[in-house]
């Protein structure tokens, strides 16, 4: 099967977003399903406003047409609801053909967030664009009820997945010459420094020891000038991430707006556990539908959770990581996708996949 997956999240960003389809795309392969990633650097591109490190393609109407016009894929998947994604739908919209979206970030509360803009506004545009959809795929249960809510329709859990290769467990925090010196225990953040992740709760935590942070974004230099005592990485190469994060002593992860938190199970499959609030996102990582938690803490009180969370044992951490499988992700993933075209053969192959 072949598959146009429409992106405005792709590297060299780093994000979430951008790390999901890439491990998505390598899931896929064993499934026969080729993969052609359509991202902003095929296009004229240009920064997005107030995001600096993302880039945002320019008018991409005409070149993306010629693009899946050649390619005539069998599917085709919009991953973002930015100019690509938008260009994609109307693509789809003019030829009728079918096609799925996913819901990755809570835009509207990162727009609320930066610019005011109020909830409704970000959440109207956003059910605009997923209502033609014959599919949209969401991270958590949480996420779809919370979508339920604002008249969002044909919605699909698919949650995520972690590579467990890459991001190997150690029984004990892993001695690295980045953190030599520094007092323990390490309390670690990564992700971007933006609006939505709601980092000064953290920052501003009276703790023990070191606060690491690993990430850019639109905030770092005012939180680095407001928190001079804080170890600042920067982006990282995904090797040494990993190392990063086993040498941790506590994952903690303060946003309130995430629709699933990729980074808590990279740092759990090390081994090191979360501390976070109990809120969309948090409790679908670590917890369940009974109100069980493995492999961290969620607390309110955000300090209490840090402390508890560093005597979770880590094979607790990793046990929980290792229930998020990227084959099983990839094949939910095939399940939920439709032929573009209405095809007696397509449709076939499209229930062969989605029973495999």
């Amino acid at each position: 099967m072949k598959l146009a997956l429409i992106t405005d999240a792709w590297h060299p960003q780093v994000n979430g977003v951008v790390i999901t389809l890439q491990e998505l795309v390598q899931a896929l392969t064993p499934l026969e399903v080729e993969v052609q990633v359509i991202h902003p650097g095929l296009f004229k591109n240009r920064p997005c406003p107030g995001y600096k490190g993302i880039d945002l393609a320019v008018h991409p109407d005409k070149a993306l047409a010629q693009m899946l016009d050649t390619l005539q894929p069998d599917a085709i998947h919009l991953a973002t609801e930015g100019p690509l994604g938008w260009s994609g739908r109307g693509y789809c919209m003019r030829r009728r053909l079918a096609f799925t979206t996913a819901f990755h970030t809570k835009f509207p509360e990162i727009l609320h967030a930066a610019l005011r803009i109020p909830l409704s506004w970000g959440y109207a545009l956003f059910r605009r664009f997923h209502r033609p959809s014959s599919g949209v795929m969401v991270p958590t249960q949480g996420v779809l009820n919370m979508l339920q809510s604002r008249k969002f329709v044909q919605l699909k859990l698919w949650t995520h997945g972690v590579d467990l290769r890459l991001f190997q467990y150690h029984e004990q925090p892993l001695a690295c010459a980045e953190f030599a010196g520094l007092p323990r225990p390490l309390s670690l953040f990564v992700g971007r420094v933006s609006y939505e992740k709601n980092i000064d709760a953290f920052l501003s935590l009276k703790l023990p020891g070191t606060r690491i942070v690993c990430g850019v974004g639109p905030l770092e230099a005012s939180l680095r000038k407001k928190y001079p005592g804080v170890v600042w990485l920067g982006v990282l190469p995904r090797e040494q991430l990993a190392r990063i994060y086993a040498a941790a002593d506590v994952f903690v992860f303060p946003s309130r707006n995430e629709t699933f938190g990729l980074v808590m199970l990279e740092s759990m499959a090390c081994g090191t556990p979360v501390a976070a609030y109990p809120v969309d996102g948090p409790l679908q990582v670590l917890g369940s539908d009974t109100g069980q938690v493995w492999g961290g803490v969620l607390n309110e009180d955000l300090a209490l959770a840090v402390a508890q969370a560093s005597r979770v044992p880590r094979v607790e951490a990793r046990r929980r990581a290792m229930s998020f499988d990227w084959p099983e992700t990839a094949r939910l993933f095939a399940a939920h996708l439709v032929p573009c075209r209405s095809d007696d053969k397509l449709t076939e192959s499209f229930t062969e996949l989605s029973i495999n």
